[in-house]
């Protein structure tokens, strides 16, 4: 069992779906899984995740769209193209470094 809490991936990483034909930007890591049960039971079991590791919220795109999506962390793996992911709320959350990496805008908190 993986040590829960550590992070294999950083927020403003590029990574891409092992399985699925999508990419995207983390933005926020749960340390174990942290959904709905029924997001988790409408996965199909031969593809079905564990829930005993980090989750994270990607702004994600594919050929076709862009959403936010959700995966474990056994379902990503680092993207290497450098390829700019076209989010469009990317600016919100990052500043583009310009080696196709990401680095988190500064927010002002109340």
């Amino acid at each position: 069992m993986q040590n829960i809490g550590t992070a294999k991936f950083r927020i403003g990483q590029v990574v891409r779906h092992r399985v699925f034909d999508f990419r995207g930007v983390i933005f926020d890591v749960d340390p174990e899984f942290n959904n709905t049960e029924a997001w988790y039971q409408a996965i199909p079991e031969d593809v079905r995740p564990r829930k005993d590791q980090p989750f994270y919220h990607l702004l994600a795109e594919n050929e076709e769209t862009e959403y936010v999506a959700y995966v474990s962390e056994q379902n990503l793996m680092p993207d290497e193209t450098g390829v700019p992911v076209r989010h469009p709320q990317l600016a919100e959350f990052f500043v583009e470094t310009g080696d196709g990496h990401y680095e988190p805008r500064e927010r002002l908190h109340h």
